[in-house]
């Protein structure tokens, strides 16, 4: 194991390393390695802010330079082996389900298409600690803003279980507030205005958009340690805090946390990255796996590998809240400001009024409200009137933020 100083990420060793990052766990699961290339390129430009005059979708992503063609294979002492096959660009999952036992070291093993040869340090399970208790609480953020903080209890069962790193999935449900069930289908329509032979009608939807459920994984390093504590209990560790304005607690909502117990080098390497992402150092902004690499070349050649090969014991919990069991306030906003609107079918050249309706419908960005009615949108201007009232899409097709298909686990 081998410290890196930062200032060694130059541009043309960052574009060719290699970024290993692993969580296996004592689960029986399908366990995933993610593997890519680190970059001193920022990719800024985001499609996460919704434009309602653009179809979703239509801007970039960030980007991964991902490791495509590797061979993974995870070794015990024991003499298994457990292979992996790459399911999509650099995600590899393993061809069976396993869990990692307790006292029994592994060691991942890689081979790039390159031809290059790595494996990790010894890993192994370092202990277990039950999560006992879950519960959310109404509280005040260090901005004293409130919200609700939810928090974790947890006693250790099994082995050396001092430190310990935190993540979630969160889902949270969506009712589109101008839905109707009814939408435009346009047809025969080429995107020229000028040209009549389209059909325009209003008919009865066949897909579910009024109710939808999203799931957001956590982003942020979420690390603890029990180190000098006589019992080794977690007691109220704040995993997650929403503030009551927050969209995603407006219907209902759901937390699974999962915790993990790390080994004290993994959970060192977590505190330098958690330290790097909450300052204002430009270095903050390069992939910084590179500070602590348990992640070798086999032939012995020096090579900087950036990221962590850890092995965890993990237990999870899982808990559903309502706004109204904490605030007695209207429910916060929804995601978009939504708003009635009308506009003519189409425009003619120098046209002053807004783009067109077919447009519209053609590029995916409105939802049919009703039949023109003169109270819904008394400002309107009276030349640009149009047939019908439409909102623009996310208001009406909750598709936009999430899945119409609800979550096995999901309790009303």
């Amino acid at each position: 194991m081998e410290e890196i100083e930062i200032d060694t990420l130059n541009e043309n060793e960052s574009q060719l390393a290699l970024v290993v990052e692993a969580a296996l766990t004592n689960e029986l699961i399908t366990q995933t390695v993610y593997l890519s290339r680190s970059s001193v390129n920022l990719d800024l430009e985001t499609d996460t802010i919704y434009n309602p005059f653009i179809p979703l979708g239509s801007r970039p992503f960030d980007t991964v330079d991902w490791e495509i063609g590797a061979t993974v294979t995870l070794l015990s002492e024991s003499g298994e082996e457990f292979e992996f096959t790459e399911a999509e660009d650099g995600v590899y999952l393993s061809n069976t389900l396993f869990a990692l036992q307790m006292g029994v070291n592994y060691t991942l093993d890689i081979s790039r298409n390159n031809g290059q040869e790595y494996e990790s340090d010894p890993i192994y399970i370092q202990g277990t600690s039950r999560v006992t208790n879950m519960y959310a609480e109404k509280a005040e953020n260090d901005n004293g803003e409130e919200g609700i903080a939810i928090y974790v209890d947890s006693e250790p069962v099994d082995g050396n279980a001092k430190y310990f790193k935190y993540t979630y999935d969160e889902t949270y449900k969506i009712v589109a507030p101008y839905w109707q069930n009814f939408e435009f289908e346009l047809t025969d329509y080429d995107g020229v205005d000028d040209v009549l032979d389209y059909s325009l009608e209003v008919v009865e939807k066949e897909v579910e958009d009024r109710i939808c459920y999203n799931t957001v994984s956590s982003n942020t390093i979420d690390v603890f340690s029990t180190d000098g504590v006589s019992e080794g209990n977690v007691n109220k560790h704040k995993v997650r805090f929403i503030t009551k304005d927050n969209f995603i607690i407006a219907q209902r909502y759901s937390i699974l946390v999962q915790q993990q117990v790390q080994s004290a080098d993994a959970n060192s390497f977590y505190k330098i990255l958690q330290s790097f992402s909450e300052s204002d150092n430009v270095f903050s902004q390069i992939q910084p796996g590179g500070i602590y690499a348990n992640v070798h070349r086999k032939d012995g050649a020096f090579e900087n590998v950036y990221g962590q090969v850890e092995a965890v014991g993990v237990t999870d919990q899982r808990i559903f809240l309502n706004y109204e069991d904490f605030f007695s306030e209207e429910t916060p906003p929804y995601a978009f400001n939504c708003g009635f609107e009308t506009a003519k079918l189409f425009n003619s050249p120098f046209d002053p009024c807004p783009q067109g309706l077919l447009a519209r419908i053609d590029l995916g960005t409105v939802s049919y409200y009703s039949d023109y009615l003169e109270n819904l949108v008394p400002n309107a201007n009276p030349i640009c009137v149009g047939p019908f009232i439409f909102v623009p899409r996310i208001c009406g097709d909750c598709t936009l933020l999430g899945s119409n298909i609800k979550p096995d686990f999901w309790i009303e």
